[in-house]
This record gives C-alpha cells, sequence and structure tokens, in this order.
C-alpha cells in the first residue's frame, strides 16, 4: 500500500466515521487475497502511527517504519469488514 491518509475532518476527537484505516487496510488484505497474495500487504508508517497499527490493525513492526499484515490478520480484517454474500 502507499499513502495510507484521512481526510481533514475525520482526525481527532471529531472525526466524522470510524474505522476508516482499518477498512481501508482491510480492502488491501481482499484484493491480495484475489491477486493470490494471501492477504500479505506492507505499508511504511510515520513513527508515531506504529503502535497504533501493530494495536488496532494486528500490523507486524518489521524494523524502521516497515509494516506488514501476514495472512492470519488479514483475514481477520476481511472478515471483520465484508460480510460474505
Amino acid at each position: 500500500m502507499f499513502l495510507l491518509e484521512s481526510a481533514p475532518f475525520n482526525l481527532g476527537k471529531n472525526k466524522l466515521y470510524e474505522g476508516v484505516s482499518g477498512n481501508l487496510v482491510a480492502y488491501a488484505c481482499k484484493v491480495s487475497f484475489q491477486r493470490g497474495g494471501e492477504g500479505f500487504v506492507s505499508f511504511e508508517s510515520k513513527t508515531k502511527l506504529i503502535d497504533h497499527y501493530v494495536k488496532s490493525l494486528g500490523a507486524y513492526h518489521f524494523g524502521g517504519h516497515l509494516m506488514v499484515i501476514d495472512t492470519i490478520v488479514a483475514k481477520r480484517l476481511v472478515d471483520k469488514y465484508f460480510k460474505p454474500k
């Protein structure tokens, strides 16, 4: 993934929507599964958000700014945000 950002109106205590970053990451994981990538997704995080992504998404911190979502976490995110048809 490249450049996961929230709109200015969706930051802080008064944000309009909850779970936007989780939904976007879940969608990337879903596409990864569809394309044969087993749900794996990686991205670079801003330093101050590393712990947030570990706690809120289940991402793994691989060092530096590199974050990784593996198959198990990807499946959990897809199941949470995308209901089966």
